[in-house]
Parts: structure tokens; C-alpha cells; sequence
């Protein structure tokens, strides 16, 4: 599954912006989530590519497997089924506050920014889990340029987002972190960072910031970039022409159409997707004092 992530930090009096200031109510569905507001604040989003707070509390074992179902169809009108979550002594309020936060940025991450062309907006619309604690457009938004960047940082290696992860050691030498080791336990050279993610029921930024430190530490493989299409072949040499009294030495003989004749030309190499050991290694540098500090 791929999604583009490339950084467009949201542009002033965007969409979202604009939806803020005039404090609406309803929902906002873009291709790759949809973001429920109140009074112009963000308080959930659906989205199409991160873990939803369901994945997440079960994967935690926070929550049983039909515990989120059986939320969902008890929520009725009010829309309570956060509070029928914390009611039921699954879940602390503190928790369900983290843990939808969490899963609140991580569905923002790849849902903004918004178009006008390619967004739905259904007035009064709510989402069943309730309201929990919402968050203002320009933080989400804030929020979401931050992580963009952090990301950008380990732009030569984005050819590992949307492809299989493949571990180059069967066990990752050090330094790795643990969340780095059980992503490379279950990687199997079949599933995605996106696939990974949901397995794990966590962050899908978060994992695609861990494939690419990977990739730049040299533990995970980078796909090349697609094989070149073969050279031309180039046609049987033919006799050479008698010159033409007059003609000048070292021009090209007409071809057996009369015009002149045609020269071949290699095209340029293609350049593989690989990136500098310099850059790699300075990134791995970077990388081990971030998560030292």
C-alpha cells in the first residue's frame, strides 16, 4: 500500500482553516480519511492507511476482539461509546485519552492537507466513539508539518515506504531500539510498513520513520529502481559506399531513401536508487545521538 507523503505543509487559510473559523460542525472526507469536527476542532479521524484506535487498544490487549463491535452498536444517539469503553473497566480515562490522541496524529499524518476538489463535507454528521478530546485545526496541522519534516530528513530512503520490508540480517546487531527489533521480527519480506503497522497495532509514521532509520543503518534492503529497458540493437553493418567524386571525406552516406544516413546514440544510464554510504553513515550518526538524548 502506498500513500503519498511527500512534505505540503498546509497553506494559510487552507480548508481545515476555513472550516476552523467558522466553527462548523460535521465531517470532512477527503481520499484518505475522513475528520470529524465540533465547533471547527478535530475530535477523530477515520483514516485509510494508520491503525485506528480499535487496532490499537487490541493489539495493547487493552480491549477484547469484539469489545470495540460491541461499543459501537451500544454507543446509540448520544454517541458514548468512549465513555461505554471506560465504563465497562477496559480502559482508564487517562488511556482512552492517550491512546485516541495518538491515533488522532497518526490518521492526520496521512489524511492532510485537504482539497476543496476532492472533500465531502456532511454537516452534523458525528462520529459513534463520542467526543474525547479535541484538537484545534492549526495544532493538527502544526503537528502534522513536524512529523513531515522529521521525515524528509530520511528522504533518500522513501523507496522503503510502499515496499515489502526486507531485513538484511537474520539478527539486527546493535544499537536498535525495541519497538526497531519487534518490527524486524515480523518483517518476512511480503508485508509493507503499512501492513506492519496494523500487525502491530502502532504508529504507521512511527513505522515508516523506523523502516527508513533502517534503511539508512543499512538493516533493511532498498529496492533498486525498475530495470532499464534494454539498449536498442543496432542494425547489421552494410558495405561500405563508393564515394561520390565531389563529396566530402568523412560525411555521412545517403541511406537507400536518399536522405543522410542515421546515427545511433546510447541513451544515458539509468541512475540506480541507491543512496550515498557518506549520507548513510552520517545518518546513522544523527540517528543513534536522537535517540540518546
Amino acid at each position: 500500500m502506498g500513500l503519498p507523503i511527500s512534505p505540503h505543509p498546509p497553506a494559510p487559510a487552507g480548508l481545515l482553516d476555513r472550516f476552523a473559523a467558522e466553527r462548523v460542525t460535521g465531517t470532512l472526507s477527503g481520499p484518505h480519511g475522513c475528520l470529524y469536527l465540533l465547533d471547527g476542532a478535530v475530535y477523530c479521524i477515520e483514516g485509510t492507511a494508520a491503525p485506528g484506535l480499535d487496532l490499537r487498544l487490541t493489539a495493547s490487549g487493552k480491549l477484547p476482539p469484539q469489545g470495540w463491535q460491541y461499543a459501537a452498536e451500544t454507543a446509540g444517539p448520544q454517541q458514548s461509546g468512549g465513555q461505554f469503553l471506560v465504563g465497562k473497566g477496559w480502559l482508564t480515562q487517562g488511556e482512552l485519552e492517550i491512546c485516541h490522541l495518538a491515533a488522532l496524529l497518526d490518521a492526520a499524518f496521512f489524511a492532510l492537507p485537504l482539497t476543496a476538489e476532492a472533500t465531502t463535507f456532511t454537516p452534523g454528521a458525528g462520529h459513534w466513539l463520542g467526543v474525547i478530546r479535541p484538537v484545534s485545526a492549526t495544532a493538527l496541522q502544526q503537528a502534522t508539518a513536524h512529523r513531515r519534516l522529521l521525515l524528509d530528513r530520511l528522504r533518500p530512503w522513501a523507496a522503503v515506504d510502499s515496499s515489502p520490508v526486507v531485513p538484511v540480517h537474520p539478527h539486527p546487531p546493535a544499537p536498535t531500539t525495541s519497538r526497531q527489533r519487534r518490527l524486524l521480527a515480523l518483517a518476512d519480506g511480503r508485508h509493507t510498513p503499512y501492513d506492519l503497522a496494523r500487525a502491530l497495532g502502532q504508529s504507521a509514521f512511527g513505522t515508516l520513520l523506523d523502516v527508513r532509520r533502517l534503511a539508512a543503518a543499512g538493516l533493511v534492503r532498498v529496492p533498486r529502481a525498475p530495470t532499464p529497458a534494454p539498449l536498442p540493437r543496432a542494425p547489421a553493418p552494410a558495405p561500405l559506399p563508393r564515394r561520390r567524386p565531389g563529396a566530402a571525406l568523412g560525411a555521412p552516406a545517403p541511406d537507400a531513401r536518399g536522405g543522410p544516413a542515421a546515427t545511433w546514440q546510447l541513451p544515458e544510464p539509468d541512475v540506480l536508487a541507491t543512496a550515498d554510504p557518506n549520507v548513510a553513515l552520517l545518518v546513522r550518526l544523527r540517528t543513534a545521538l536522537e535517540e540518546n538524548l
